[in-house]
C-alpha cells in the first residue's frame, strides 16, 4: 500500500509504458468514479463548500471539522478490498474508494467535489548531494546519513532543477478523460510540494543533531547554507511560475497542515486566468524539524529565509506539529498570514489569546488518541470541550491528521468525527 502522507506527494514519476489500464480495471474504477460524482451532487456539499468559504474569511461559523488518517487509510482500504492490480490504476483506485468514504462515512466537513485530478509528471533533482537513509522499512523509524560533512564543501551545493515530462503528462491525461472525464471533470494539477519551509532539506543536508551544534560552532555557516536554499526556493517557485507550471488552490486544495483553500480573496483582481502565479496562490511554510531552537534562534536562523518567500503568496498558512506559542512574535510578522497551525505541544490558552478572532486557529489534537483499537470517548470528548472552551472566540478548525495507525479499527476515525462535530455544534449553539 503507498504512503499516504501529505507530504509523500510533492513528486510524481511514472513512465509512459505504465501509463495503462486494462478494461476491467477501467469498469471498477468507472464505478467508483460513478459514487464519488453522486456524492458530489449532493446539496450537504455546497453547504460544507459555503461554510469553508465564510470561515477563511475570518467569519464566526461553528467550528470546522477535518480528518485525513493519513497511513490510517492503510487499515480503512485494506489490500483485500483493492481489486485493480496495475500500478497507477491501483493509485486511481485508492483515490476514488478514499473519497467514497470521506463522503458515505467519515462525517466530518470536507467538501466531495466533481473532480479527478491528475498531477504532471516530472522528476526534480536533489541540492547537489543526497541523504542515505537507514532503515525505516514497512512506515518504520529511521535514520540517515546527512552528506554536507563539512561547510567547506557548501561550493558542492547546487539548485534543483525540475524536468516536466510533457509527454507523460499528457497521456496521464488524456487517460483520465477517457476512462473518467464523464463522470468528473479531469483537471490537470501540480503538485509542486507540501511545505516551502526548508528546514526539512536542512537537516537532511546536514543532520538533526548537527544543526544543533551549528547554530554555536557554525553560525555564520548556517547562514550561508539557508541562504542557499532560500535562493534555491525562489528560483524554484519562478521558474514554475514562468512555465505556466503553478495551480490555483482557493478552492477544495488542501493548505497549510490542514484545511482547504475555498477564498474569494484569491487570484489577485489583475489574474488573467492563463497564468497562474504565486499571488494568486496560498502559501506555507513551517519548521518542525527545529523545535529544540530557541525562539531566538529561530528568529535569527530560520524565518528571516522563509519570509521572502512567504512574500509572494497571496495568503498564507504557517506551522504544523511545532508549537507557536513561543515563536509568536516573529511568526506573526508573516504577510498576509490567515491559518496558524495550533500543535498538540502548544499552550492552547496562550494561543486563543494571541490568534483571537485574527487568524484562522487550527487546532490538531493528539492523534495517539485514535492509535488504539478502542477509543477513550470520555476522554477524547473532554479534551475537545476544554480546547473549544479555550478557543471559543477564535475561528477555529480541528484538523486530526498525523496518524501512523488508527488500531486497524475504521470506526476510530468515524466516532472522532461524530464527538468532534457534537461539541463543536454545542459550543457554537
Amino acid at each position: 500500500m503507498i504512503d499516504q502522507r501529505p507530504a509523500s506527494l510533492a513528486q510524481k514519476t511514472i513512465s509512459i509504458d505504465k501509463l495503462l489500464i486494462c478494461r476491467k480495471e477501467q469498469g471498477i474504477l468507472r464505478r467508483l468514479a460513478s459514487q464519488v460524482a453522486q456524492l458530489a451532487a449532493r446539496p450537504i456539499e455546497n453547504e460544507k463548500r459555503d461554510l469553508w468559504f465564510r470561515h477563511n474569511t475570518l467569519e464566526a461559523t461553528r467550528p470546522l471539522i477535518f480528518c485525513d488518517p493519513e497511513n490510517g487509510w492503510n487499515e480503512i482500504i485494506t489490500e483485500a478490498q483493492m481489486q485493480c492490480q496495475g500500478e497507477l490504476a491501483r493509485e486511481w483506485e485508492m483515490t476514488l474508494r478514499k473519497e467514497t468514504f470521506w463522503g458515505e462515512s467519515m462525517g466530518d466537513d470536507r467538501v466531495i467535489e466533481p473532480y479527478f485530478e491528475v498531477p504532471y509528471v516530472y522528476s526534480e533533482s536533489d541540492w547537489g548531494m543526497k541523504e542515505t537513509k537507514i532503515g525505516g522499512q514497512n512506515g518504520g523509524s529511521y535514520t540517515w546519513n546527512s552528506p554536507l560533512k563539512s561547510y567547506d564543501s557548501l561550493d558542492q551545493l547546487h539548485f534543483p532543477s525540475i524536468s516536466v515530462d510533457y509527454e507523460a503528462t499528457a497521456t496521464l491525461a488524456s487517460l483520465a478523460k477517457k476512462v473518467l472525464g464523464d463522470l468528473l471533470t479531469v483537471r490537470l494539477k501540480g503538485r509542486w510540494w507540501w511545505s516551502l519551509g526548508m528546514t526539512w532539506d536542512l537537516v537532511n543536508l546536514r543532520g538533526l543533531e548537527q544543526i544543533m551544534f551549528d547554530v554555536y560552532d557554525y553560525p555564520d555557516q548556517l547562514h550561508q547554507l539557508m541562504g542557499i536554499l532560500r535562493d534555491g526556493t525562489l528560483a524554484k517557485l519562478d521558474f514554475l511560475e514562468k512555465n505556466g507550471l503553478l495551480s490555483m488552490n482557493n478552492d477544495g486544495t488542501y493548505v497549510g497542515s490542514g484545511g482547504f483553500g475555498y477564498t474569494g480573496e484569491l487570484p489577485q483582481a489583475d489574474f488573467d486566468s492563463k497564468i497562474t502565479r504565486t499571488s494568486d496562490m496560498w502559501g506555507f511554510c513551517e519548521s518542525q524539524e527545529t523545535t529544540t531552537f530557541s525562539p531566538d534562534m529561530f528568529a535569527e536562523f530560520i524565518f528571516p529565509y522563509q519570509l521572502p518567500i512567504l512574500e509572494r503568496f497571496g495568503l498564507n498558512c504557517y506551522g504544523c506539529c511545532e508549537p507557536l506559542d513561543k515563536r509568536w512574535y516573529t511568526v506573526r510578522k508573516a504577510p498576509r498570514l490567515r491559518r496558524v497551525s495550533v500543535s498538540p505541544w502548544a499552550n492552547l490558552a496562550d494561543m486563543a489569546d494571541k490568534l483571537a478572532d485574527r487568524y484562522i486557529y487550527s487546532m490538531k489534537p493528539h492523534p495517539a488518541s485514535l492509535a488504539v483499537p478502542s477509543l477513550d470517548q470520555r476522554r477524547i470528548r473532554t479534551e475537545l470541550r476544554r480546547a473549544l472552551q479555550i478557543t471559543r472566540k477564535c475561528r477555529v478548525e480541528i484538523i486530526m491528521k498525523d496518524n501512523h495507525t488508527i488500531g486497524n479499527n475504521p470506526q476510530n476515525v468515524i466516532r472522532w468525527c461524530q464527538i468532534a462535530r457534537r461539541e463543536a455544534e454545542a459550543i457554537y449553539r
